[in-house]
Order: C-alpha cells, then sequence, then structure tokens
C-alpha cells in the first residue's frame, strides 16, 4: 500500500522536496509519495494531515510552532528547541523531529577551524542550529534587528546584539551565516551594509540560508574574496535524516544521498 508524505507551507510552490523524496522512494523501490500542500491556516496542521491520510510531512515557514503544538510525541532534540519540521504518522500519535538543526551541522562541517559563528537573524532555524552548535563546541553569537525575537537566545546564554547595539562589539568571527530570507525575493541585504562591511573581511567563510539562488550577502562574500555556500547542502542533508524518519530507518544515510542529490542536478 503506498504511503503518503507531503510539505506543509505557506509558500509552498517553490519547494524542491518533492523532487528530492519522490527520486529516493523510486531509487530505493519504497513504495511512497510524497506532494506539496499550501495550508494558510497552521491551526489546522494536525487536521489536514489525517484529512489527507498522510505517513508523515515536512513543516516549512511558517508553520514550525504550530507542528510542535500539533504533535503527540516529541523528540528530546525538538523538545529542546521548540521546533518541529518532520512529523510522523505511528499508531494514530504524530512524532515530531527537527532534521534542520542536525542536517545544517553537517553542512558546515567542511569548514574546518571554525569556532566563532554570528547568525545574522533569530527566527526558528537559528534557535534550532544555536542549540546543536552550542552543544558541539561552536560560540554562537546572534544578531537581530529587534530586540524582542533575541530574548530566547538571552536566557540560552547566547550573546546577542540588535543591529544599533553591535557597534560594540569588537570581535571577529570564523563564520557569518545568514538565517533569514533577505534576498529571497529582493535584492534586500540581512543587516544594514556597514555591518557586514565589518564582519566579512576576516572571516573564514560565509553560508546563507536560502539555496539556489546568489543572494546579495553571498555575492558582497564573494567580493571580499571569501569561500561561500548557499543552503542547497543544509536543505539535502535535512531531507536526508526526514527520510530516515519516513522509511523507519531502512535505508542508510549514503544510499539515500546517491537518490537525493540527483534533484539538485535536475
Amino acid at each position: 500500500m503506498k504511503q503518503l508524505f507531503a510539505i506543509f507551507g505557506n509558500p509552498v510552490s517553490h519547494s524542491k522536496s518533492p523532487l528530492m523524496h519522490n527520486l529516493s522512494f523510486k531509487g530505493l523501490g519504497f513504495d511512497g509519495c510524497y506532494a506539496r500542500y499550501l495550508l494558510e491556516d497552521g491551526s489546522t496542521l494536525k487536521e489536514t494531515f489525517f484529512d489527507l491520510k498522510l505517513k508523515g510531512i515536512n513543516i516549512t515557514v511558517p508553520h514550525k510552532e504550530h507542528a510542535y503544538n500539533a504533535c503527540d510525541v516529541l523528540d528530546p532534540f525538538a523538545k529542546k528547541v521548540g521546533a518541529v519540521n518532520t512529523i510522523v504518522e505511528k499508531e494514530g500519535k504524530l512524532y515530531g523531529y527537527n532534521t534542520d538543526a542536525p542536517g545544517f551541522l553537517k553542512a558546515i562541517s567542511e569548514f574546518k577551524a571554525i569556532k566563532k559563528v554570528l547568525f545574522l537573524g533569530a527566527g526558528g532555524t537559528a534557535r534550532s542550529t544555536s542549540v546543536i552548535l552550542k552543544e558541539v563546541g561552536y560560540e554562537v553569537t546572534v544578531i537581530n534587528r529587534s530586540e524582542g525575537r533575541l530574548a530566547y537566545f538571552k536566557e540560552e546564554g547566547f550573546k546577542t546584539y540588535t543591529f544599533e547595539d553591535f557597534v560594540s562589539d569588537t570581535s571577529s568571527y570564523d563564520l557569518i551565516i545568514n538565517m533569514t530570507s533577505a534576498g529571497l525575493e529582493d535584492d534586500s541585504l540581512p543587516t544594514p551594509k556597514e555591518i557586514l562591511d565589518r564582519v566579512i573581511p576576516p572571516a573564514k567563510a560565509c553560508v546563507d540560508v536560502i539555496y539556489g539562488k546568489d543572494t546579495p550577502f553571498l555575492k558582497l562574500s564573494k567580493s571580499y574574496g571569501k569561500a561561500t555556500k548557499d543552503g542547497s547542502d543544509m536543505l539535502l542533508y535535512q531531507g536526508i535524516i526526514a527520510f530516515e524518519y519516513f522509511t523507519d530507518h531502512a535505508y542508510t544515510f549514503d544510499e539515500i544521498k546517491t537518490c537525493m542529490q540527483k534533484a539538485f542536478i535536475l
């Protein structure tokens, strides 16, 4: 019996996830099908899941907190970071996981001698990723336009700044990461340019979570001769980890990767 999976989000039409998962189902001989679903109201996530008779979903913006609240059982890491991006149904109960953060960690592991990391932006991805990076020994600082979203990071013991008070920061950072959607639909930068002109030159590398686009942030980083990376690997790795949950770990990471990475060449 074919098992049905989907990605819930708004917008969702641009998502590469259906191609990634369907290529993997086909390549590995798993009887599954993965679709997109434009979910307008996040509070209906649970009933929509059961109405569509799904086995599992990925959740993208803006519904990750609704996804967290919809789960009956939370993986310890998802519970810790308060964000869920993967849900699997088992015996009528919804199990929630976070694959963003471990996927992200794997993606940046190729940059060597990285200790101090600066996050531009304080959204959901930044929350889950900051926790896992801290756990493995990175020093993470978070800068955000407004004070409000920084409260969580302060409570967790991270150094935080708004754009205004960042002037007092004299540190240099090894890795700068754009955690915002700045540059996805327009030519905006994640912070005022004068901040980037200060932090990029001493950095070893710059990363953008946006995938498939040479964003203004990446262009600026390249103009300074920095190693750069877009969000494609993060998307791929979180997808592989989600697929492991969807198929109850029937396949190895590398088996899934061989099939799934074809989505980035097509």
